[in-house]
């Protein structure tokens, strides 16, 4: 009995010391001084690249700011709508800043943040084309992004709609504009920036898929990282500084957004 004991004690001890060794990707974070976070390149005004191939946009400055209040060196990667989950459960990242929409599908395999910017996903197209709603979509060709919010709740609100799946959102921009795609699956604030640059383009309102706002995200089980995350995005309301890059970026002040 006294081995039995002694063997048992060994055991929750071990377990004890092992949870309080155990560093979580906050506390790593500011041990190593760096902060890899994932934001992107392909969707303009959140991310994209300027005139000398820098990176620029809503996104971009926001991962900024938030390696500056962790007092951390900033490593950015680029992501797309399809890979930005795979790459925090690949631990290629710490958080993704992409403009992501939460879903209860995605929260079974990270965490979210509160939003940090409001969007609805829509579906656009020429002003000819007499389509309000997913059911009505009919043989015209959908471009969207696989992987993001507006392509998956497409899928599931018309199983039979002929969507074209791109790699990225410029992808699918790019087929919309060619003609390779009659009507085009995306964010709403990324109209103003595409129809500035294409003029003779129409990108009349099909109809609204849903309000979308955008979220951080970072591994399951992170909750000092996400809890920080969420101290980070209450401060910077209160201050001003997600208002002025709503003006700086999509022209618009902030709307009042629900926490988590």
């Amino acid at each position: 009995m006294r081995r039995m004991f002694f063997g048992l004690l060994a055991v929750a001890v071990a377990a004890f010391t092992g949870n309080v060794a155990r560093a979580d990707a906050f506390e790593d974070i500011l041990k190593k001084g760096t902060v890899r976070i994932a934001t992107p390149l392909d969707v303009p005004p959140f991310g994209s690249q300027n005139e000398k191939r820098e990176p620029e946009g809503f996104d971009v400055e926001l991962a900024g700011m938030v390696a500056k209040a962790l007092g951390a060196k900033l490593e950015m990667q680029q992501v797309t709508g399809a890979n930005r989950i795979p790459f925090l459960l690949t631990n290629k990242v710490d958080i993704v800043i992409s403009v992501m929409g939460l879903t209860p599908e995605r929260a079974k395999q990270i965490m979210f943040t509160s939003p940090y910017a409001d969007t609805h996903l829509a579906v656009f197209g020429p002003k000819s084309a007499d389509v309000k709603s997913a059911a009505e979509i009919g043989s015209l060709k959908v471009a969207a992004a696989k992987g993001t919010t507006q392509e998956l709740a497409l899928s599931a609100m018309n199983p039979k709609a002929t969507i074209m799946r791109t790699e990225d959102d410029a992808t699918a921009a790019a087929a919309y504009l060619s003609g390779q795609a009659e009507l085009f699956a995306t964010n709403s604030l990324i109209i103003p920036d595409l129809q500035k640059r294409n003029p003779s383009k129409e990108f009349d309102v099909k109809f609204v898929i849903r309000r979308s706002p955008a979220h951080m995200g970072v591994r399951m089980g992170e909750q000092n990282l996400v809890r920080w995350l969420d101290s980070f995005i209450f401060f910077n309301v209160m201050n001003g500084e997600l208002n002025r890059l709503h003006e700086k970026w999509l022209g618009m002040p902030m709307a009042p957004l629900p926490s988590l």
